[in-house]
């Protein structure tokens, strides 16, 4: 009965093996691609604040060469 207990403790030992490695092989791109897309909105949102202002600038430059004082 001994040498069948520890014949069961590489068995046990494979199966573990098994199961921790196809949870470590998973899929996990579900994840990131909302991830990702948050990021892409960041992005966005911190170039459209550096256009604006550029365009602020560029259009304040036209109306200050063209003599506009409209407000």
């Amino acid at each position: 009965m001994a040498s069948l207990a520890w014949l069961l403790i590489p068995l046990f030992a494979a199966i573990g093996a098994a199961i921790w490695g196809s949870w470590a092989a998973r899929d996990r791109t579900q994840g990131d691609i909302s991830e990702l897309a948050g990021y892409a909105r960041f992005r966005e949102a911190m170039a459209g604040g550096q256009g604006h202002g550029a365009a602020d600038r560029a259009r304040a430059k036209a109306e200050a060469a063209s003599g506009s004082d409209t407000v």
